[in-house]
């Protein structure tokens, strides 16, 4: 790098450097002065560099966040400052140029902040100044470099699919663009660019993928935006394991070029609903040992209403936990659980030689017997649940598992488990008007199981499909599936979820018409760029790792968006506004 203001990095500052004269620029981090001599932390996005000024070269005014300009020769510091990449090194000041004022900033610059977030989200071009959020999107960056180093390799092809779409089901609400030219009708914004890049497949290019962008209108939590990022990826001619592989790969790959971390391959595969079983979800964390067990044969002939009758009763032993759970922590479990379906936990404390706890007072000698059989030492905890609905026993359990961890830092942030969840149902129940229904589980565009093609007249339910998604630390990091390449297989699906000819038609007909001339087999899967960068960076908030985030309730703090328009716009469009 050499321009008119700077031929250096402040970060990249080295012991061959020394004795040199050379030019940095960037703001003023600290200021101080001692008498005729002044010190000065000079930082941009490579880093800091100590600056030294003498009476000659002292300008007094200076403040922090002010942009500057130096010339000066590279010295060795009189004690070093271990803490930083250039804590040996300063330069001595020669030269010293203002590019710019700046006022008080609203918080400090600096990676610990206890600023409210919104306030920072306000202000978001300074906080982008934070060395930590600096680095984060460099990773960011990094990873985006790595996907297309790694997939132009692999034979695909990046192919950009459209941003205004017709609006299809994809689980969640779609962000809607009204047309100028067509009153009353409207745009999608895409959820992702699923139908698009099965018809690349259609058109015969084989091998894609896309840095895609996607917008979903849902309910956000700290991993989730309404606008975010895919690498998106599908092929033809290739299986499921096939398709894995790249997959495996790819996650592999980055984790060494990251993190230099080398992953154990195959990854570990888990079906769903071992994973539900086990675990209580669909994206378990597999850092920590905390199993869900089946105890119905421990509490059978028990005269104990809430057990009575139920189809399953399950729970989490916990080593050593019974001191660990107090009445306040048990009402946040009992929280967690709730959000899930699972209205009621129980408990069981074993201590010295007792049992204590919601259940306490059920518990004969014999089943006593029978819960010491099943492992159960002094000061172990049961966290036991009740339902009649698989799902709802398991993931109310999970939400207890995983808040539990969380609380007990039963994981190292430091390590790292990575797995596939395979073998998802084709179908979910629902149940309206008192009938029974059937909804996609990923999309209606999955395909079946070969093996369970013959369940699909008669119990949808047994159905299972070429369903993966990717888990990494308990965050599902991405998924995919193979998927329906005959147009009859794909009618009778439509049939099942309910869809008539005429919605067929209106919503996926310009779709289907592309099946009738040769439709390889396909498949592909989707990686969340920014839950990746979150994973990599050691951050919990999505929003550490994009650049200009909304906050929970969709909004942009700095931007005001969304916000109100011209009424002209509005009438353009056609379009009125409701007063209710």
């Amino acid at each position: 790098m050499n321009t008119e203001l700077r031929d250096h990095w402040c970060g990249e500052i080295k012991s061959s450097d020394l004795g040199k004269k050379v030019r940095v620029a960037g703001w003023v981090s600290r200021f101080r002065r001692h008498g005729a001599i002044a010190f000065l932390d000079l930082r941009d996005r490579s880093g800091i560099i100590q600056l030294t000024m003498n009476e000659k070269t002292l300008n007094a005014d200076l403040r922090n966040e002010w942009v500057i300009a130096v010339t000066g020769v590279v010295r060795l510091r009189s004690e070093a400052n271990p803490k930083l990449a250039t804590g040996a090194f300063e330069i001595e000041v020669a030269e010293l140029k203002v590019l710019n004022h700046a006022e008080t900033t609203p918080f400090l610059i600096q990676d610990e902040t206890d600023a409210l977030e919104d306030t920072r989200l306000e202000s978001r071009y300074l906080d982008l100044r934070r060395p930590i959020l600096q680095k984060r999107l460099k990773t960011r960056a990094e990873i985006i470099k790595y996907a297309h180093e790694f997939f132009d390799n692999e034979g695909f092809w990046e192919i950009e699919t459209p941003i205004l779409n017709l609006a299809t089901p994809e689980g969640a609400r779609d962000y809607l663009v009204p047309s100028r030219l067509h009153h009353g009708s409207f745009y999608a914004l895409p959820q992702s660019p699923q139908l698009f890049k099965q018809l690349l497949m259609i058109g015969g290019l084989e091998r894609y993928y896309q840095i895609a962008k996607c917008f979903r209108d849902e309910d956000l939590r700290s991993d989730r935006q309404p606008e975010f990022t895919q690498i998106d990826v599908e092929a033809s001619f290739l299986n499921q394991e096939e398709i894995l592989d790249i997959g495996e790969r790819f996650i592999a790959g980055l984790f060494k070029k990251i993190l230099n971390i080398d992953l154990e391959r195959p990854f570990y595969r888990l079906p769903y609903w071992e994973a539900l079983d086990r675990y209580g979800s669909d994206k378990p964390d597999l850092r920590y040992e905390l199993l869900i067990e089946d105890y119905r044969d421990v509490f059978a002939g028990i005269d104990f209403p809430p057990f009575v009758q139920k189809t399953y009763i399950r729970g989490l032993k916990i080593k050593d936990g019974a001191h660990l759970l107090s009445r306040k922590l048990l009402e946040k479990l009992e929280n967690e659980s709730k959000k899930l379906g699972l209205e009621h936990l129980y408990t069981l404390k074993y201590i010295d030689q007792h049992f204590e706890g919601t259940l306490g007072k059920i518990v004969t000698p014999s089943l006593g017997e029978k819960l010491l059989a099943r492992g159960i030492q002094e000061n172990d905890l049961l966290i036991i649940g009740a339902h009649d609905d698989r799902r709802t026993i398991s993931f109310g359990l999970g939400a207890v598992r995983t808040y539990w961890a969380r609380e007990q830092h039963l994981y190292d942030k430091n390590k790292h488990a990575v797995l596939w969840i395979t073998d998802f149902p084709m179908f979910d129940p629902v149940f309206e008007d008192g009938k029974q229904k059937w909804k996609a589980e990923h999309h209606p565009f999955t395909r079946p199981r070969d093996e369970d093609l013959k369940y699909l007249d008669n119990d949808p339910s047994r159905v299972l499909a070429y369903a993966y998604d990717i888990v990494i630390d308990g965050y599902e990091a991405g998924g995919g599936t193979l998927r329906i390449y005959q147009e009859e297989l794909q009618d009778k699906i439509f049939r099942l979820l309910g869809l008539d000819e005429e919605e067929v038609q209106r919503r996926f007909g310009w779709f289907l018409k592309a099946f009738r001339y040769g439709t390889p087999p396909h498949g592909g899967f989707a990686l969340g760029l920014d839950r990746l960068a979150m994973i990599l960076t050691g951050t919990e908030n999505i929003k550490d790792v994009i650049a200009f985030p909304k906050n929970l309730t969709a909004s942009d703090p700095m931007s005001k968006a969304p916000g109100a328009v011209d009424p002209q716009a509005l009438k353009d469009l056609g379009i009125g506004i409701l007063n209710e």
